[in-house]
């Protein structure tokens, strides 16, 4: 039976190393569908995916034989089953735009991603979780109960065996020590084209300065807040005769799309961390 595989790698750059990776697939009969790589000439790193098909050898079997490759090139690699959706949690509060768009993308088989379960510090969607049969849990947070709130979530997302957390909408700071335990696996949507108007009523301030452009930008939650790797960014166009419902509106659509791109991107493992930056393989 023919699996088909993801394997991303970074490495230092040097000759051979495309050479040494497809000649590693071709003798145990992998079939290279898709491939991608990058020379990044300021940190001196190579960067690459592939997409291969191979029946002679497990999931196993391939990674145990890639270890010496990896080790012989300083390599930081993974290998990824390509047939299995990737187990997500959403967590989100009182908007819910970007959780009802990822909900039908998912269900319409545009995201290879695998929701789990809901997270929310406010009730108001756990009929549209019930309507997509996911598990919808709530979990109020306060200053006073913070600890113990995100403790809860933790254990949501590690019984679910989660790979990605989409903070969709999610208006809470997650504190340091939950970022560093959902590093890399995090992605927040910012309701900004950053850097740009931070707080809680972006469209207003945007509409208060007169903006001719709005934006959305997607990104890896890091204790920095809204300063983690960006993965994907979009503006639409504005001008003075846009109310501040209308800049909300096309804000909104916006960041649906910008999170979808992120998500989309981060699940078919085209996503790759580069310092505070990110490689993505589109």
């Amino acid at each position: 039976m023919t699996s088909a595989y993801i394997l991303t790698l970074s490495c230092p750059d040097r000759t051979g190393i495309v050479h040494a990776v497809s000649g590693f697939l071709l003798e145990r009969g992998g079939n290279i569908e898709e491939a991608a790589q990058y020379n990044d000439h300021g940190t001196g790193l190579f960067f690459m995916r592939v997409r291969f098909n191979c029946d002679t050898h497990t999931h196993a079997q391939l990674c145990t034989e890639m270890t010496a490759l990896g080790q012989s090139f300083g390599m930081q690699w993974k290998l990824h089953d390509a047939a299995q959706p990737m187990k997500t949690v959403i967590l989100v509060s009182k908007d819910g735009h970007c959780l009802n768009d990822l909900l039908f993308r998912w269900k319409s088989g545009l995201l290879a991603i695998d929701v789990r379960a809901i997270v929310s510090n406010h009730r108001e969607f756990y009929q549209l979780a019930a309507s997509y049969n996911v598990p919808f849990h709530h979990i109020p947070v306060t200053a006073a109960t913070k600890p113990q709130a995100e403790a809860k979530q933790l254990e949501i997302i590690e019984a679910e065996g989660s790979e990605l957390v989409v903070l969709a909408r999610y208006m809470q700071v997650l504190s340091n020590d939950m970022c560093t335990q959902l590093a890399g696996r995090a992605i927040n949507i910012h309701h900004s084209f950053l850097p740009s108007f931070k707080g809680a009523k972006p469209y207003y301030q945007a509409h208060d300065r007169g903006v001719k452009l709005i934006g959305a930008t997607a990104h890896y939650v890091t204790a920095d807040l809204d300063e983690g790797p960006i993965i994907e960014q979009d503006v639409a166009r504005a001008d003075h005769t846009d109310t501040v419902e209308d800049l909300t509106a096309r804000g909104r659509d916006t960041e649906s799309q910008v999170l979808a791109r992120a998500v989309k991107w981060h699940a078919e493992r085209r996503v790759l961390m580069n310092g505070h930056k990110t490689v993505v393989f589109k």
